[in-house]
């Protein structure tokens, strides 16, 4: 049986599925908002899947080499290989959706009505819901911009000098133009849409229905579709590391606040402009950042550790002894499962989401949080399953730099040298093992 990556996060949802059609020119950012769209509804919990016509494309002429006259309105051959792999990509996407998807999102130009009228009628027949998202930019820097950053490493143009490469699709460009019919209240009234204008400057949205369209919607005006660096780290080493208990509320330790130090010095060599620091209301991150001096710094409750309920100050010996089936359960579900009179990462998950909605805004953040907390914005800009999540490696005394790129986040990590314990705890490679040895020991009731 399948499983949303997340199931349950969020409010019910309802169980029609939904497919996400994207509308633009070339170099207007499109699979950039399909990938980030798809990875932000994988993470509250909606099974989603991209779909890229320009991968079914290569895949049917695959060692051919295209030019842009490939994509001229007037070719009929090219028209009609372009209109095969769109009903490919639609047999696919139903398929998908009837076996176990929620949002399916289209990823092509989809630039003629006719096409578009195509897609609804496809979709309406197997009783899913339709919804536009356009991409219009008509700044020029920002499209030249797209042009360098994304088609130039094109399979399309693999071999292909940079200029060369650059020349043929702007020519492609023209080409599309010549047919683009953009979305508009005289004609599409009747149709669920956003228009996304010059990333994200101004939005018009028409017929939007429904919980799952309004996240969309609350989503999207939230997103900068330019590329940014978020830094992210642990707390200094704290005095229950030391102890190997989990949770609380501890001073750092002397290396901790040492680290503290360190990480002060990295930020100011980054020699960032309009920095900002975000910590939890704990005291080991809020020391982390003493000697971070001239910064706003923001603390936010929603980055507190994961709540371990009857659990907190406890180390995994005390747990495995005193709730022998909490942590027998722990290692088979770990992401689900939550602490008595505590949360689950899949709590935290929820909690975190307007913090990611608030880091989708800014630019140079340190965010300065905890082992659980950073796994789960990790899994956000990884595009990590739930399975994986509990288990990312977030290592004390060292920086994560995340980079948003067109179709990912790259991710470089600076070791500060200031030595601290290993909090990391594997997943059990037999969860079997674990229960037996749980069922030997006697459960000690949870306190009411």
């Amino acid at each position: 049986m399948h499983r949303n990556l997340y199931p349950a996060t969020a409010p019910k949802i309802v169980n029609v599925p939904v497919v996400i059609v994207m509308v633009g020119l070339p170099a207007r950012g499109k699979s950039f908002i399909s990938r980030k769209l798809a990875r932000y509804l994988n993470w509250i919990g909606v099974s989603t899947k991209v779909f890229s016509l320009g991968d079914y494309r290569r895949r049917m002429l695959e060692g051919s080499q295209f030019d842009h006259s490939f994509f001229d309105p007037n070719n009929p051959n090219g028209m009609n290989i372009r209109e095969e792999c769109a009903k490919l990509v639609l047999a696919d996407i139903v398929e998908w959706l009837k076996d176990k998807g929620k949002v399916a999102i289209f990823d092509a130009t989809n630039s003629t009505r006719k096409r578009r009228e195509t897609i609804i009628e496809k979709c309406q027949s197997y009783e899913c819901r339709v919804m536009f998202l356009e991409s219009v930019v008509d700044d020029p820097v920002i499209v030249k911009s797209n042009v360098m950053a994304v088609k130039i490493s094109s399979p399309d143009y693999k071999g292909v000098q940079p200029e060369q490469a650059c020349e043929d699709f702007l020519a492609r460009i023209e080409h599309y133009e010549q047919a683009y019919e953009p979305l508009c209240m005289a004609k599409d009234r009747h149709v669920s849409y956003l228009k996304i204008i010059n990333g994200g400057k101004q939005f018009v949205a028409n017929k939007i229905e429904g919980y799952l369209e309004s996240r969309i919607v609350y989503y999207m005006m939230n997103i900068h579709i330019t590329p940014k660096a978020i830094y992210l780290t642990r707390h200094g080493e704290s005095e229950y590391n030391l102890k190997g208990r989990i949770g609380g509320d501890s001073d750092l330790s002397h290396r901790g606040r040492l680290y503290g130090e360190k990480l002060a010095e990295f930020m100011a060599e980054q020699k960032l402009q309009d920095f900002r620091v975000w910590t939890s209301e704990f005291k080991r991150t809020i020391q982390t950042t003493e000697h971070i001096k001239g910064v706003s710094t923001e603390k936010w409750a929603a980055l507190n550790e994961i709540d371990a309920g009857v659990c907190e100050g406890m180390t995994y010996e005390e747990i495995q002894e005193n709730f022998p089936e909490d942590f027998a359960k722990r290692d088979e579900d770990k992401f689900h499962y939550r602490y008595r009179r505590g949360e689950s990462y899949e709590d935290l998950v929820a909690r975190l989401e307007p913090v990611i909605m608030e880091l989708e805004r800014q630019h140079n953040v340190l965010v300065v949080c905890h082992q659980a907390v950073g796994r789960c914005l990790l899994a956000y800009f990884l595009d990590k399953n739930y399975e994986e999540l509990p288990y990312i490696k977030v290592p004390l005394h060292s920086v994560l730099k995340l980079t948003t790129e067109a179709y990912g986040c790259k991710i470089e990590q600076f070791d500060l040298h200031i030595p601290a314990v290993n909090t990391h705890r594997q997943k059990p490679e037999d969860v079997s093992v674990s229960r037996d040895s749980a069922h030997a020991l006697q459960t000690v009731p949870a306190h009411e």
